[in-house]
Parts: structure tokens; sequence; C-alpha cells
């Protein structure tokens, strides 16, 4: 769910993929529902290809984003993206105790939040990818 889902450089807030063209996607604003162009010169990144590093690897958004809705009961973050610094340290910590301290930034944390917040506002809440079960395998001429 999260591939379709992008923040575009230099625009507030997410956007979902809504159609390709030749040189551009056309993308649909989670906040306002506004449609606009998103052209091959803007940064796009999919929030399915974003991580976080902790201290012994990279755990994917959707992990975070999922722990931040099992931490919250499926409701808006309790804390403030613009809270200080320590809180937002401290509310990280509860929701990935092992995340990395030195390359994790408060910005970092901020837009974390903030993102779940839209996400929650636009009731996307399937933060991790399907998971396709296989048929079991029966022998033919049963």
């Amino acid at each position: 769910m999260l591939k379709d889902i992008l923040s575009l450089t230099g625009k507030p807030g997410l956007f979902k993929l809504v159609s390709q063209g030749k040189n551009m996607l056309i993308v649909e604003s989670l906040i306002d529902g506004k449609r606009i162009p998103a052209y091959t010169k803007d940064k796009v990144v999919s929030l399915g290809d974003i991580a976080i590093f902790t201290e012994t690897a990279e755990v994917p958004l959707g992990e975070v984003l999922e722990s931040v809705r099992v931490k919250e009961n499926g409701a808006a973050s309790s804390i403030d993206p613009k809270a200080d610094n320590d809180k937002l340290r401290n509310y990280m910590e509860e929701v990935l105790p092992e995340y990395d301290r030195e390359r994790v930034y408060p910005s970092d944390i901020r837009k974390l939040i903030s993102w779940y917040n839209i996400l929650i506002k636009a009731q996307i809440t399937d933060f991790l990818p399907e998971v396709k079960k296989e048929e079991p395998l029966t022998p033919k001429g049963e």
C-alpha cells in the first residue's frame, strides 16, 4: 500500500499516485484531494522505499508506521511533530527502541509523525505489505 504513497520534494504533505503519463505522474494530495502533475524534474520518493536506521539494520518505514499505529491504538499521534527534540527522541525510543540515535535526526522523527498523522486522517492504515498466502499443492487426479 505504501508503494503508491509519495513524497514530493518542495510540496507539503503526501500524495497518492493516480496515473502515469509520458514524462509525469498524476498525484492526488492526501490533505486536500487536489490532483497535480509531478514532472521528471521533481524528486519523488515512494514511502515503500524508505527505511529507518537502527543499530543493526534498516527497518522499512511501513513497520515503523505500524509500530506507531499500535502504540496509538490506530488514532492520531499523541505527540506534536513540533515538540522539542528530547520529547521526539523519547517517543521514537518507545516506537523503535533500537533506532540509531546518531543517524536518525529529530527532523526525521518530525516527518515520520507528520506523515503518520496524514495517513491516519486519510484513513490509510495498511502500512505493511500484504503477504500472499500460497495454496497447498494437491496431487492431480484427486
